[in-house]
């Protein structure tokens, strides 16, 4: 089981969802980096449940620094993070140990571990494993935005409910500048929620896409073929639990444009080379062009639904009817929106570190 990612910058993750503490360990980080406590404490914040709309699971992710800080900087040797768990019940899911979750791990990690996994609460293979995740991009976070690196995601779409476009407003310095955004037409959030609380009523759950954003990413970052910035991107990315898609610039909707339409055709702006567009999303045969990264994330809905459900008892190979208890998120793509953000850092300090070897964080000087 490899649960490491990154080639110059890596991480690796660990623990379970009801075990004793989930974490991870970062290796290839620049010596000197500040290790901010606010960030750190206010990321995790973004993951973590909100209300009705979220799962009552409330954790407070009071999470220990075992190594690789020294006087509030970072060594440069392994960072060791661990998330304790407070709030487990995981009674919950003893009754069903043998029955298939529709669309969880439940049967495939089964198969894989022989039925020595934990499968509390989806063990190895939930959500709250992120945790570890965003305390990670948090390190690495600050680092990018000194470096004037920023990177935001909004809510492009919830329950069948849509945001404005991030890729019509490429051009809003104003915006660029915050990056702390939920959604960019502020008259959609309640709609949105409306949505997700009406579908939590009926047992039920809703999906969403994610649109995110990198600005200040130098040109000739990437490399061709494996390790192209899509390749990296979507590997990391669909790391993160209810992934089932992702698109870069103008996406899917290339495949109907002519190639006058589709091509981005290039400028002098202010003595920088531009792109009058930016349908291929600020990346060029798997580098960086210098524009803005925009890509688009699809998440299944929560598959944890109350309703019932037919499934099947694989230790006895008997059909049988489910219907889950305790307590899960009707929709999780508010909360995700820090995890993509996160995963996305943790690409682009990968990337630097290929570049730039061991000081990455100050591009070889200080």
């Amino acid at each position: 089981m490899k649960n490491t990612f990154g080639n110059n910058l890596s991480v690796t993750i660990f623990g379970e969802s009801h075990g004793s503490s989930i974490g991870v360990v970062m290796d290839g980080l620049s010596p000197g980096i500040t290790v901010d406590d606010s960030v750190i404490k206010g990321m995790l914040s973004k993951r973590r449940p909100s209300g009705a709309i979220s799962t009552s699971r409330a954790e407070c992710d009071e999470y220990i620094i075992q190594s690789g800080v020294f006087n509030g900087k970072t060594t440069g040797t392994p960072l060791c993070i661990t998330i304790p768990n407070r709030d487990t019940n995981s009674r919950d899911y003893a009754e069903t140990r043998w029955i298939a979750r529709p669309s969880h791990a439940d049967y495939t990690a089964n198969c894989k571990y022989h039925g020595f996994e934990d499968y509390r609460g989806g063990g190895h293979f939930s959500g709250r494993v992120t945790a570890g995740l965003v305390a990670a991009g948090a390190v690495v976070m600050p680092a990018l935005e000194k470096l004037g690196i920023r990177i935001g995601t909004h809510i492009k779409s919830c329950a069948g409910i849509s945001d404005r476009d991030f890729h019509d407003l490429q051009k809003d310095l104003d915006l660029l500048s915050t990056l702390d955004f939920a959604v960019l037409d502020g008259t959609v959030a309640d709609e949105m929620k409306s949505r997700i609380l009406e579908a939590k009523s009926n047992g039920d759950s809703v999906g969403g896409v994610l649109e995110t954003v990198v600005t200040g990413l130098e040109a000739g970052l990437g490399e061709p073929w494996f390790d192209s910035i899509e390749s990296l991107i979507s590997h990391a990315v669909f790391s993160v639990p209810a992934v089932k898609g992702i698109e870069f610039g103008a996406g899917f909707s290339l495949a109907e444009m002519y190639g006058t339409e589709a091509n981005d055709c290039f400028c002098i702006d202010n003595g920088t080379v531009q792109t009058v567009s930016n349908n291929s999303g600020g990346i060029n045969g798997g580098i960086s062009n210098g524009m803005p990264i925009i890509f688009k994330t699809a998440f299944r809905p929560t598959p944890t639904v109350s309703a019932p459900q037919n499934s099947v008892n694989f230790k006895e190979m008997q059909d049988t009817v489910l219907s889950m208890k305790g307590r899960h998120d009707p929709c999780i793509v508010h909360r995700a929106r820090i995890v993509i953000d996160a995963v996305t850092a943790l690409v682009v300090g990968d990337l630097l570190a290929g570049r730039y070897g061991d000081d990455w964080a100050f591009k070889g000087g200080r």
